[in-house]
């Protein structure tokens, strides 16, 4: 029997609500009206490092236009994931690797930036081959 009582995925905060962390990861949730966050949320991806693909899980307390772009180590945008209204809640997305013209990427360093009205948060992912 296993039985956990605080959880930490990459470079994440501690949590104590191991069962919500799990299961919000395991079933990739969109969106729950139930558990909508406080504030702004810009998740570290996972699994990072990564390859081929990894996902972001973000939080917004409210319908707003969201911006989730990935940037190289030099500042160029590299791929756009997100760039819309969204409503209130948790979401994931997931990059693949891929620039905007659906060519892979090298390896790397890139950064995803989420932008939703006044709030911007940037997180560092690796990429390896």
């Amino acid at each position: 029997k296993i039985v956990l009582t605080k959880l930490r995925f990459n470079e994440e905060k501690q949590q104590r609500d191991v069962t919500h962390a799990l299961l919000s990861r395991l079933t990739d949730i969109k969106h729950n009206d139930s558990n909508i966050p406080a504030t702004f949320h810009l998740a570290q991806n996972f699994p990072n490092p990564f390859n081929p693909s990894t996902k972001i899980r973000y939080g917004i307390p409210k319908d707003i236009h969201v911006s989730l772009q990935v940037y190289d180590i030099n500042g160029r945008k590299v791929a756009t994931l997100i760039d819309a209204q969204q409503r209130a809640g948790w979401h994931i997305a997931e990059w693949r690797g891929v620039n905007d013209d659906g060519n892979k990427v090298s390896t790397g360093i890139y950064l995803v930036r989420m932008t939703a009205g006044s709030f911007t948060f940037v997180k560092k992912m690796i990429l390896l081959k």
